[in-house]
């Protein structure tokens, strides 16, 4: 296994969690923490705060799939024989196409002589 599919399932773990902490969240403010036993607050268990510690985890979580996304550009396998161009080679001649005959009689009569 390469370093680049290590980051790739990482990438693909750390989206996963950043779309399930953000679907828990409540779009109007209340979220997790409302279901919990109303608006106060002290919640159960003594956990405070629980739409403060979701919006952390969603920064938090937004910066680590930024910087792994980041990081695995360099573990990219760029080998040099698959990355050449063809079209740069220095090896290849080009060909110049012929010019089309010139006639008095119009275009039809060029068009039949480049055809041919």
């Amino acid at each position: 296994m390469n370093t680049f599919t290590i980051f790739l399932v990482l990438i693909v773990v750390v989206a996963f969690l950043l779309v399930v902490v953000i679907m828990v969240q409540n779009p109007k403010g209340g979220g997790l923490s409302s279901s919990f036993g109303g608006g106060g607050t002290q919640q159960l268990g003594g956990v405070k705060k629980t739409t403060d510690f979701l919006d952390k985890s969603t920064w938090t979580l937004a910066t680590l799939l930024l910087a792994l996304i980041l990081i695995s550009n360099v573990a990219i396998n760029r080998s040099t024989s698959d990355v050449d161009s063809k079209a740069i080679d220095a090896d290849e001649t080009t060909t110049a196409l012929p010019a089309p005959a010139q006639t008095t009689t119009g275009a039809a009569a060029t068009v039949k002589d480049s055809v041919q």
